[in-house]
């Protein structure tokens, strides 16, 4: 049985296996657009996390509203 805290630790040499393996597999001009389409995901996860964050304390300033109004 693998234990869950050998799963996320890697060393230098796991990190450059992994990235030659990358290199071989997509060369070296696919490389830079698939990072782009990477960083826009990344970006547009942080862009959603904020919206949601924004509506959550809206939601929690409205409800203390009614909460005084009572």
């Amino acid at each position: 049985m693998i234990h869950a805290n050998l799963l996320g630790v890697l060393g230098t040499n796991e990190i450059i296996i992994i990235l030659i393996i990358v290199l071989l597999m997509f060369g070296g001009r696919k490389i830079p657009e698939l990072m782009r389409g990477l960083g826009k995901g990344v970006r547009e996860f942080k862009d959603a996390v904020k919206d949601v964050k924004k509506e959550v304390e809206e939601t929690s300033k409205e409800t203390s509203k009614i909460e005084d109004g009572r």
